[in-house]
């Protein structure tokens, strides 16, 4: 409640202070040189401001760089990890020579071509030849980015069906997640929503008939075994829930009522990821500032 009063006593008083400015404004004598037209003085004004808009804009993308650069994920503990960061970072160094470029430009034009008395600005209807750079780059770009990322994506979707990969089913639900083994068979039993059985302890609405359901091991905890692929077969009881692995670049939606899918190869241990965690955090007690 405090918040809310403290809010609109802030809109109340910006409300007055700019009344109070247009009054002002009002009350002032008309002079020859009032006029809703800006001159020389204000464009140039504008045009430097434009400029320091720039600057500073470049400012924030390098101090965001410099002071959050070091939450960006790290080497992938995924086989396919490798492939997803090459797209993103080819995707992200196209985007910020492109954004680097086009501002530039933009802030220079505008203060370059400000208004000034006496200049007349230049029409012409058309350049074909203009016209066809910023079309054909912009395609060939677009299409080489489209043609790898649907490389990548069939790489990391598409799975050999010879191969012998371990089979877990990730059981999403307010507010927890389940892990369902694939046994010694490596498959999966039926389960169906309209079999869950709290009295019974079946709440992940395992098939008991299914004689493939009898050997699953469900469990709280994710174990993977590392350089062998694992086959994700995600449900969710409820609403919709995101199985979100950064670390293995995994990402896929749990949705009430179908099977989505997904799978990866780990290459990282447990043991070679502690080590990592361990430099990571002696660098940094070595630059923590004295308390």
């Amino acid at each position: 409640m405090t918040a809310l009063l403290t809010i609109a006593i802030l809109v109340v008083v910006g409300i007055a202070i700019w009344q109070v400015t247009k009054i002002f404004e009002l009350t002032q004598p008309l002079s020859k040189e009032d006029t809703a037209i800006a001159n020389d003085k204000d464009n140039k004004i504008n045009g430097y401001l434009m400029f320091a808009f720039l600057v500073f804009l470049y400012g924030l993308m390098l101090f965001s760089i410099w002071n959050y650069g070091h939450f960006v994920l790290r080497t992938p503990a995924s086989e396919h990890g490798t492939d997803y960061d090459n797209l993103m970072w080819i995707s992200l160094v196209i985007i910020f020579i492109v954004q680097f470029v086009t501002q530039a430009l933009l802030h220079y034009f505008a203060f370059k071509y400000r208004g000034q008395q006496g200049r007349k600005a230049l029409f012409f209807a058309d350049n074909d030849k203009l016209e066809m750079i910023w079309t054909i780059i912009p395609v060939i770009t677009l299409a080489g980015l489209i043609l790898y990322g649907l490389y990548t994506w069939n790489t990391i979707m598409n799975v050999d069906e010879e191969e012998e990969a371990l089979v877990v089913e990730i059981y999403a639900q307010q507010f927890s997640w389940t892990a369902r083994y694939a046994g010694t068979d490596n498959v999966l039993g039926d389960a169906n929503v309209r079999l869950i059985d709290i009295d019974r302890a079946n709440v992940l609405g395992v098939d008991e008939a299914d004689p493939n359901a009898q050997d699953d091991i469900i469990t709280k905890e994710l174990h993977l075994p590392v350089n062998k692929r694992v086959i994700f077969k995600i449900r969710s009881q409820d609403v919709l829930h995101s199985a979100y692995m950064p670390h293995f670049r995994a990402q896929m939606n749990c949705v009430p009522g179908m099977v989505t899918q997904f799978s990866f190869i780990p290459t990282v241990t447990t043991s070679e990821m502690r080590n990592k965690t361990s430099k990571s955090c002696n660098r940094l007690k070595d630059v923590k500032p004295n308390s």
